[in-house]
């Protein structure tokens, strides 16, 4: 983890679809709500895959209920987290931008109603829009290194 003054930022490395699920265990850990975060990579990148491994840490979710919501724009799983020896409910919201054109089509979203104090929102293609952007509290970033490799960096701002 490296460390500035109001950011954090964690580097995975991941080799094939299981060892993505397993960063997805970790980023879950670290992430305390309320939580809004850009969820940034190519197509095909793997952002899906890690939202699997997220939502299973959280019991939220299997990884093969898990699906992308290109279509469907908004997917949400409700979990738990441990804190403090004791669980905690917790919402997780996956959304999927890229098919969206302007801010007018974003706020019929409602994204202002998915913030709440048990949330974690993961939006993808989140950074077309400069009000996500604003928003935000960090990414999490997945490029594609070589084959089924992947580089996956979490910031987080205070």
């Amino acid at each position: 983890m490296t460390q500035t003054a109001d950011l954090k930022v964690h580097q995975f490395e991941s080799h094939s679809a299981r060892e993505t699920i397993e960063v997805g265990h970790r980023i879950a850990e670290l992430l305390v709500p309320p939580r809004f975060l850009i969820l940034r990579g190519d197509l095909g990148a793997g952002k899906t895959t890690l939202v699997k491994g997220i939502a299973e840490a959280l019991d939220a979710a299997e990884p093969d209920e898990v699906t992308s919501p290109t279509f469907t724009l908004i997917h949400e799983y409700e979990g738990t987290r441990t804190s403090g020896g004791h669980k905690e409910p917790v919402m997780l919201y996956h959304l999927d931008l890229y098919r969206i054109q302007n801010e007018r089509q974003l706020d019929s979203l409602g994204l202002n109603d998915l913030a709440s104090p048990d949330s974690i929102v993961l939006v993808e293609w989140g950074e077309k829009f400069p009000s996500v952007v604003k928003r935000s509290q960090g990414e999490i970033e997945m490029r594609t290194t070589r084959g089924d490799s992947r580089s996956i960096t979490l910031t987080l701002r205070d």
